[in-house]
């Protein structure tokens, strides 16, 4: 008789949180593997369409992002000293405890994790399972798991699956995978969004990146493998589709051109966006033709900083020259303005060397959205080390990127940062509107 397995994605314990097409990607993937082999169900705390999201809490942009359901809960004593408030972001605790009590009994549990301070959501879910469902096996997997899997072990899974071996599990399953089945995305009663990756890794070792801790290597996946997933996303009723890669433009004429002119040729009716941020290094001309055409809209490019020195100590991904050119020949391929963004890091512990006021005013007037991403102090990268003399890093709270950014450059200057990012983009903004005014009478023939 085959398992009944359970597929759970926790609630967020955050500041902060934004569904920016958040998915269990890689549980879905793995279950998968089980296809056919296992009986499955799905409990995903942070989808916003589940019918048991609280009335009146689901909004929702056009291209599918939106807030979560959240509740303002006690800071933890980590966070006693951040002047802001704390909240438990996703589906209601009871809401979970429902669903077990009306199920079946599983034999097992996935739990994936995200960031390494997202455990209390993890806690919160071993702690329901142990109390509804004591006979099923917990098994912990993802970035959490794999970057602070002491850490992890101390929660009380029966299995902490660390990194990308999989062996441990099939052989606490004894089962045997199928890696040529895809996601279990037919989980989800209404899909939106979906998420694809056609490779795995970086090439680059940014020092404050956490990837090549999660994926040593770089490696492609399958062509025919990757459009399979397109398919069956599309079948699923996904309109939007979010790539997850670390590195989606290295090797373009391999990796990338192939699979959009496959796409093109096929036809797909989807959008394509890609929150991990591209690497502006990549952008030619032609790749962007391509990109635009093939449905990309929303675009975030890795920037961080404007300044030659940081860039070169930091990993050297991307200089201002690169930036230029890339957001040149978008413009050119047709991208809106509106839909680029460049992230740049706010809170790193070399930030007097970054420039980031110039760094800010540099990529918004490229016609680009600024977009702040705080620092989170992963250990084991170059850079989290460094704040080892802050933060105790064996505590994964201290890893959290809003309590970090706030410790490290106080709540006047972040505050600041914030109010000329949004500056910033207002003026962008006006200098648009402002713009096709002005072309209108152009378009318009005032001949009787």
């Amino acid at each position: 008789m085959n398992p009944r397995i359970l597929l759970i994605h926790p609630p967020i314990y955050d500041f902060s949180a934004y569904d920016f097409w958040l998915k269990p990607y890689g549980m879905l993937r793995v279950a998968g593997f089980l296809r056919g082999q296992a009986e499955f169900a799905l409990f995903d705390y942070l989808d916003r369409v589940d019918p048991r999201v609280p009335q009146g809490h689901y909004r929702c942009d056009p291209w599918g992002r939106g807030e979560f359901y959240s509740e303002i809960i006690e800071k933890p004593a980590t966070f006693s000293g951040i002047r802001r408030r704390f909240k438990r972001f996703g589906l209601p605790r009871d809401t979970f405890k429902e669903f077990l009590s009306d199920e079946t009994p599983f034999d097992c549990a996935f739990v994936q994790t995200g960031m390494t301070y997202w455990y209390l959501g993890v806690e919160e879910v071993i702690a329901d399972l142990r109390q509804q469902s004591p006979r099923a096996k917990i098994i912990l997997g993802g970035v959490y798991a794999t970057l602070c899997a002491p850490h992890a072990r101390t929660l009380g899974a029966d299995l902490v699956v660390e990194g990308l071996d999989l062996t441990p599990l099939w052989k606490f399953l004894e089962i045997v995978p199928q890696e040529s089945s895809l996601p279990l995305w037919e989980l989800y009663p209404q899909l939106n969004t979906g998420v694809l990756k056609l490779a795995d890794g970086c090439p680059f070792r940014c020092t404050y990146c956490s990837v090549p801790q999660v994926y040593p290597k770089f490696h492609a996946r399958p062509l025919h493998r990757s459009l399979a997933e397109v398919e069956s996303l599309i079948r699923c009723g996904a309109e939007q589709i979010v790539f997850y890669d670390d590195a989606l433009l290295f090797k373009p004429d391999e990796i990338l051109i192939p699979f959009l002119k496959a796409v093109l040729q096929a036809r797909f009716k989807v959008k394509f966006h890609t929150p991990n941020a591209i690497n502006a290094r990549f952008v030619s001309r032609k790749l962007a033709d391509l990109m635009i055409e093939a449905g990309f809209t929303n675009i975030y490019l890795g920037f961080e900083s404007s300044a030659y020195a940081w860039q070169k100590k930091t990993g050297g991904k991307v200089y201002s020259g690169e930036l230029a050119m890339a957001v040149d020949n978008l413009i050119r391929a047709g991208a809106d303005s509106r839909d680029l963004h460049a992230y740049i890091i706010a809170g790193h512990p070399l930030a007097d060397e970054q420039q980031m006021e110039k760094s800010m005013r540099f990529a918004s007037s490229l016609g680009v959205r600024v977009m702040l991403s705080e620092f989170s102090p992963i250990p084991g990268t170059p850079d989290g080390e460094l704040c080892r003399r802050r933060a105790d890093l064996d505590e994964p709270l201290n890893h959290n990127k809003t309590a970090f950014t706030l410790l490290a450059l106080g709540e006047t200057e972040v505050d600041r940062l914030k109010d000329l990012a949004r500056q910033l983009n207002q003026e962008a903004c006006n200098t648009r509107t402002q713009g096709t005014l002005l072309l209108q009478p152009l378009s318009h023939s005032t001949a009787p």
